[in-house]
């Protein structure tokens, strides 16, 4: 039976008391205990295979620890975002409410699966450059245990009010406020612990998105009324009757395509942090990506040479960056302060040279000494940004053929530095799928129920979800993060607009209220935690 909510604007509510059933509960324990198993398992065949024998026991505690809680965090995602994507199938009885979250879950494991990565690296790159290259140092266990756990509190904090908020959103603000904090502990301006140019792009993109996402949902729901005919799309669902085959097809076509995008852009952001967190334990295994094919060295030595070339008749060799150490303190300083100074340019040839020397004096990646990856690794992310912000830099006014031979080299050495090993897609993917099935109730009332004055339609369910879906993919071809809580509440607001039905502006208050105060919270909680842990570690 239907019970009907009492509240203003009040809706006929489905029935959300169904859970999965004692082999359901089972089912999803199991997943759990074999996702972990499966990881410490994935991590110690790796580090076997890579010569690393395990000496000590705390640092492979605190490895799996701080795995434990990045993939806590896209379990928490799982139940606080996703919850969006079945809220419409569930109240145009489209799905019963336990089918819709497994099948929402299942979708969502197959985008982690199936994603790029890109996503991943670029959050990655707002952190500050001097925690990523000691991110096995206390200080990198700080930075990650700090904006992983400040993410969690925020995201549960909204969940248990029932607010939709970004997780998105919350992950950066965690990401700038460890950078901030790193900054003012290091005695430097809090902006210069983040890159900002960066940051204002991801920004732009979580700015945009819920704009985008009210604006598009409403024309596409005018649109829809003036070109389909059609009055069973326009009413009100009848308590417990499921729509006619075809409007319903759509309804699950569109929550199929929101879950699956969801899990192609959110799950990227904890496989870049789980990546972080190998790279600073386990780096011999992690480092460097030792799948390369053979034609990479010689490939990377092309490219070398051709930057090495560039950059000497640009500037002249300066006795001050001589050695690669002196080379490469001062490409750090530049990456990290943002100032370009007249040794930048003959630092970086230097550089790279030394980083083609290494890599061919060993043959192949794999092949690099465990003692020496993670310097390798780190002057390859050093040379990779160092050559991203010469691009940019107007004093040297390099020539388009220049520009190409740098990004050519930058995409060179990310296939040597940027990667993600299957096994943590899959881990991922259980995590965020089986969070999808846990707790959405509470989200899904406030989007199905207290966004607009009236019951959700067929129409209104479909357009939403149908924009959700393009923004998203479109956000992930792009590389940039966006917020699927965002886009599709904001996507149900504009068809409530659209159809002449009103907003509920309580609703519209905490959403507003949340999605205001999620970055400044986000960026003192994580800055916090990380100034006290830092004591800690």
């Amino acid at each position: 039976m239907s019970e009907i909510a009492m509240q203003p604007g009040a809706v006929a509510r489905p029935d959300l008391d169904k859970g999965l059933g004692v082999a359901g509960r089972l089912g999803m324990g199991a997943a759990i205990v074999v996702t972990l198993v499966y990881v410490a398992w994935s991590v110690y065949s790796d580090a076997e295979a890579a010569g690393v024998g395990i000496t000590a026991f705390l640092p492979f505690a605190l490895l799996f620890l701080a795995l434990l809680i990045a993939l806590g965090f896209e379990f928490v995602n799982g139940f606080h975002d996703t919850a969006n994507a079945v809220a419409t199938v569930i109240y145009t009885n489209s799905m019963p409410a336990n089918v819709a979250v497994v099948w929402s879950g299942f979708f969502n494991f197959l985008g982690v699966l199936l994603s790029t990565g890109v996503v991943a690296f670029g959050i990655i790159s707002l952190l500050p450059v001097e925690l990523i290259l000691q991110v096995g140092s206390s200080a990198g266990y700080a930075m990650v245990f700090s904006l992983l756990l400040a993410a969690i509190i925020w995201n549960l904090a909204t969940w248990y009010f029932g607010i939709p908020s970004s997780s998105s959103h919350t992950l950066i603000g965690s990401i700038i406020g460890v950078g901030v904090a790193n900054a003012i502990m290091h005695g430097r301006s809090g902006t210069a612990g983040v890159d900002w140019t960066k940051a204002t792009d991801i920004g732009k993109a979580l700015l945009f998105s819920p704009l985008v996402g009210f604006t598009l949902a409403m024309l596409l729901l005018l649109a829809m009324k003036v070109l389909v005919r059609n009055k069973a799309l326009y009413e009100e669902p009848k308590p417990g009757v499921a729509p006619p085959m075809w409007i319903r097809g759509l309804l699950i076509f569109t929550c199929t395509g929101v879950s699956f995008a969801h899990g192609s852009n959110d799950g990227q952001k904890g496989m870049g942090l789980i990546m972080l967190i190998l790279i600073g334990t386990v780096p011999t295994a992690y480092a460097l990506n030792r799948a390369v094919p053979q034609a990479y060295v010689s490939e990377f030595h092309a490219s070398s040479t051709a930057v090495a070339g560039i950059l000497t008749a640009r500037a002249p060799a300066d006795p001050t960056v001589a050695t690669p150490v002196q080379a490469r303190q001062a490409v750090t300083r530049y990456i990290a302060e943002k100032t370009y100074a007249p040794n930048v340019a003959p630092a970086m040839a230097v550089l790279v040279t030394d980083i083609d020397r290494q890599v061919q004096e060993y043959g192949s990646l794999a092949k690099i000494p465990a003692a020496s990856v993670g310097n390798v690794r780190n002057d390859m992310y050093l040379a990779a940004e160092g050559a991203k912000r010469l691009t940019k830099e107007p004093g040297l006014a390099f020539a388009e053929a220049d520009k190409t031979a740098l990004n050519e080299y930058r995409a060179d050495l990310d296939k040597g530095t940027r990667f993600i090993p299957t096994w943590v897609k899959i881990a991922v993917a259980f995590a965020l799928g089986l969070g999808t099935m846990i707790g959405w109730k509470r989200i899904v009332i406030t989007v199905g129920e207290k966004i607009g004055k009236s019951h959700l339609t067929y129409a209104q369910g479909g357009a939403a979800e149908l924009v959700a879906m393009g923004t998203i993919f479109a956000a992930d071809g792009f590389g940039l993060p966006v917020s699927t809580t965002h886009v599709l509440s904001s996507g149900v607001a504009g068809t409530m607009v659209g159809n002449g039905s009103g907003l509920q502006m309580s609703t519209l208050r905490n959403l507003l209220m949340a999605w205001v105060l999620t970055l400044p919270v986000s960026i003192l909680l994580a800055g916090g935690l990380y100034f006290m842990l830092s004591k800690v570690f």
